[in-house]
């Protein structure tokens, strides 16, 4: 018996259908029932129950598939041991980015990743869209905010500063708000995921808060494209200070009522399972953690941030 074979037969309990199962793993769906076909002729039972409709789990599948799962798992766990002793780095990272992030900052960091450990492939995700882990097929999410799913892994990466943004060909033409009450009369462009618009934004200032609803004539699923349409001075954006980082540095867009922060926002590397956190997978978190804060140490020291941003 193959473990290969194996892999197959655990993606076919995941998915109840061969054809799903073989797609997931990039093979031809005869493969699939052939391997199949082997592990139940080696175990001398149906590990599944097929019709015309639907497969399902047979009561021998039942008891053989978790300890199965289990024993699969104990080795892929010794291999990784193996090779961090041996400090191997290779394999395929399969990495979801969030758009803005991940095109501007992140893709070019991968890049530098990669001349260094050139055994490493990489399969990115790039999306504003929830993540999930088994659906999506991704091993690591680069994501803003804490996970609030206690069987995930997650390793913080840095906190990071939110704030209003805009062109300065923007403010020109309409003005610089001095209060978040005059955000009103201002072009806001709005984030929207699924069926919520973040269209109320919220500025604080010794103890108070400021909730301000702005129009505006843009949305857009695709932080990227919020960002694009802020710099070309369409109007103001509430955007991570990474997001817009090389933006910020290059004096394309500045910020607006800095005297009025909004509550920072944490930047998070998640995985699914301690198996996914291999050599490689360290060693990405540590170069992101290192860019980070290397980028927000060049917007402390143009004073575009305070230098508060560095203890946090």
């Amino acid at each position: 018996m193959l473990l290969e074979d194996l892999h197959v037969i655990l993606k076919v309990a995941e998915f109840h259908n061969i054809t799903a199962a073989a797609a997931s793993l990039d093979m031809r769906t005869a493969t699939a029932s052939a391997a199949l076909k082997r592990v139940e002729k080696s175990l001398g039972a149906e590990l599944f129950i097929r019709t015309t409709r639907q497969l399902r789990i047979s009561p021998a599948g039942e008891r053989y598939l978790p300890q199965c799962q289990q024993a699969m798992q104990l080795l892929q766990q010794a291999r990784l041991n193996v090779k961090d002793e041996l400090d191997t780095v290779d394999g395929e990272l399969r990495i979801s980015i969030s758009s803005d992030l991940g095109r501007n900052m992140v893709i070019p960091w991968l890049d530098e990743f990669m001349e260094s450990w050139p055994d490493v492939r990489v399969r990115l995700n790039i999306s504003d869209s929830y993540i999930d882990f088994y659906r999506d097929a991704v091993d690591i999410a680069l994501r803003y905010g804490s996970p609030d799913d206690a069987s995930l892994y997650g390793f913080k990466i840095c906190t990071v500063p939110l704030m209003l943004c805009a062109s300065p060909g923007y403010l020109a033409q309409h003005g610089t708000p001095q209060h978040p009450q005059d955000l009103t009369s201002h072009n806001g462009l709005f984030y929207q995921l699924y069926d919520s618009l973040y269209d109320v934004w919220s500025l604080g200032r010794e103890g108070k808060e400021f909730k301000v609803k702005l129009k505006s004539d843009r949305a857009a699923n695709d932080g990227d494209l919020i960002r694009r349409w802020c710099v070309a001075g369409r109007g103001l954006a509430l955007k991570s200070c990474l997001d817009m980082g090389n933006d910020l540095l290059a004096g394309r867009v500045v910020e607006v009522l800095p005297e009025y922060p909004l509550k920072p926002t944490e930047l998070w590397m998640v995985f699914p399972s301690r198996q996914s956190i291999t050599q490689a997978a360290r060693l990405l978190r540590e170069l992101i953690r290192e860019k980070c804060e290397a980028l927000l140490q060049q917007m402390v020291a143009q004073q575009i941030l305070p230098e508060k941003v560095l203890q946090l």
